[in-house]
Formats: C-alpha cells, structure tokens, sequence
C-alpha cells in the first residue's frame, strides 16, 4: 500500500473544530492554494501575560451569523505580512493552536484577520493538511457525519 493509499480523503470543505480556541465546529474551505491557514478575527488585542505576548480576539464561527461570537486567547508567535485574496499584503497575527478533524488533532499556525465579508470564516491551507489528507476538489464534507458513515462503509466493503 502507497503512502497516498493510507492517507484519508476529505472534501474541498469540511466541518472541523478549534479546541483550544473554544470553537466545536466551523465551516472550513481547504485551499491549497493558501500556504497558511486563516481564522475570520476581529477585536484583535495583542498583549502581555506574564512575560508572553499573546493575542485576544473575538470570532463569528458560523457564516452568515454575525450574533454568535467566541471570544479566545492564544500565545503570539509572530506576525506576518500575508497576501490576502485581492493580493494586498497585510501584517496578521501568527498564532499556533490545535486543529481537529475526524478525531484527528495536530497543531497549526493560524494567522487572524477580519474575514467578514467572505465566503468562509476559515482557510485550512496546504501546510495544514500536507502529509494528512488528499483533497478531491470535486466533493465537500466528505468526513462530516454523512462523509463519515460512506467511509466507514466503504472500509467495511474493503476488509469482506
């Protein structure tokens, strides 16, 4: 078996969580033609915490939900000039936290920025899934709970 043979499918979008950042669920488009990977922030307050400079930030997880809102913390790691998707570059705030998918957990850079006025409220990007996950571009959701099920059938097809 290949190394891309063990490697689970997922969907040009898919439903994952933040848990060190509170969030359960958010809607995620994958795009590998991001590097990084962006989380829709806003109130972005840099500060100090006994000797780490860290970041609070409130985010709108559910699209097209301006109500609903997370407000989190996470250690600074950096801070970036990005292009954004009208090719402006922008200085962001870098932080790492965990990523979950399918029971999977891994850590990420995440970069934050006021993504309001687009589609998804986060881009998971290739140096997030690379090693993890192929990306059929042809379907969406493919390990949310109905992805879920067709896979464990189609594995269950495979083991007869």
């Amino acid at each position: 078996m290949t190394s891309s043979q063990k490697q689970l499918t997922i969907g040009w979008r898919e439903w994952i969580s933040l848990p060190d950042l509170g969030i359960s669920a958010v809607k995620a488009k994958i795009d590998t033609g991001a590097r990084s990977s962006v989380l829709h922030a806003f109130d972005i307050e840099p500060f100090d915490r006994d000797g780490k400079r860290m970041v609070r930030f409130k985010v709108h997880p559910n699209q097209r939900d301006n109500t609903t809102t997370v407000t989190a913390e996470a250690e600074l790691i950096d801070e970036r000039y990005v292009r954004n998707s009208g090719g402006q570059s922008e200085l962001r705030p870098v932080i790492l936290t965990q990523v979950e998918l399918l029971g999977q957990r891994w850590p990420i850079e995440l970069t934050l920025t006021n993504r309001e006025t687009m589609v998804f409220r986060m881009l998971l990007g290739r140096e997030a899934v690379r090693r993890r996950f192929l990306v059929n571009a042809n379907k969406s959701f493919l390990l949310s709970p109905t992805g879920i099920k067709k896979f464990k059938q189609k594995q269950e097809k495979q083991e007869l």
